[in-house]
């Protein structure tokens, strides 16, 4: 009975806060999805903003999802590639890669994939629209294969499902709650949006993820949400991990007018 009250009445501890370890800084990048206008500024961004901070150890996380819908992911695509030949720059997959990677060898996931943004994929790939319009979904799935360098799929293959930094994990979508880390689906860290984005209580590590469009970045104490809809709200933006703190930089289409610039959230 005295143990349950010193229980009920002791003061409770500060829950830690999420750090990323001594000398290293992460940016990590919301969805793309074939933005390579907002993708060069935020790119640009990220450089310039590493140049002007202290030396450190500096890692760029991308959440996924850097195909489809958008009208240039061929170009994404190889500009990620370029840019990890650079510096160090992780990638995850997202439930775009995957559709698309799966698009090669089954039909009825290249009808689905073509629906959700596929198509602008598969046109910047170099292929004719008034050809593409007349094929069939097994002649684009052949001009597909034509079309996409082996090097692009092999690149896309070897991205990353979750990657763990200090007190943060990085995951395309979510994570199932309640399940341990090394017990979660690929399907869920990929695709899942519920019980994940209103669950209320700790994770653990902070989740960082994108997938889920919001306008502005969401940082809901278990989780921070960076998906600000590149394709369709004209904005890329970037979470910045340094030691506890955590600040933004973000990419934006003005009326066809992109720049970019670190981002102040409201209180």
């Amino acid at each position: 009975m005295l143990k349950s009250f010193r229980r009920l009445f002791a003061r409770e501890e500060p829950a830690p806060i999420a750090s990323v370890p001594p000398g290293q800084r992460v940016y990590a990048v919301g969805d793309v999805h074939g933005r390579i206008d907002l993708f060069e500024a935020l790119i640009a961004a990220i450089e310039a903003d590493d140049a002007a901070c202290a030396s450190a150890e500096t890692m760029v996380v991308l959440l996924g999802d850097l195909v489809d819908r958008g009208p240039d992911s061929a170009g994404v695509v190889a500009r990620a590639r370029d840019w990890q030949r650079r510096r160090t720059v992780r990638i995850l997959a997202g439930n775009h890669e995957e559709m698309f990677l799966a698009s090669f060898e089954k039909v009825d996931t290249l009808r689905h994939f073509l629906r959700f943004g596929g198509r602008e994929t598969v046109l910047s790939y170099g292929i004719d629209p008034e050809t593409y319009l007349k094929a069939s979904v097994e002649e684009v799935q052949e001009m597909m294969i034509e079309a996409v360098p082996a090097e692009d799929r092999e690149f896309l293959e070897a991205f990353e499902d979750m990657i763990a930094i200090g007190d943060y994990l990085f995951v395309h979508a979510g994570i199932a709650p309640d399940v341990p880390l090394e017990e979660q689906s690929r399907h869920d860290l990929r695709w899942i949006r519920e019980p994940f984005l209103s669950y209320p209580a700790p994770h653990g590590p902070v989740v960082v993820h994108g997938h889920t469009i919001c306008d502005d970045p969401q940082d809901r104490g278990n989780r921070i949400g960076i998906d600000t809809g590149a394709y369709m709200n004209g904005r890329l933006t970037a979470l910045v991990l340094e030691g506890t703190g955590r600040r933004y930089l973000e990419a934006v289409d003005s009326d066809g007018e992109i720049s970019a610039a670190a981002r102040e959230l409201a209180a």
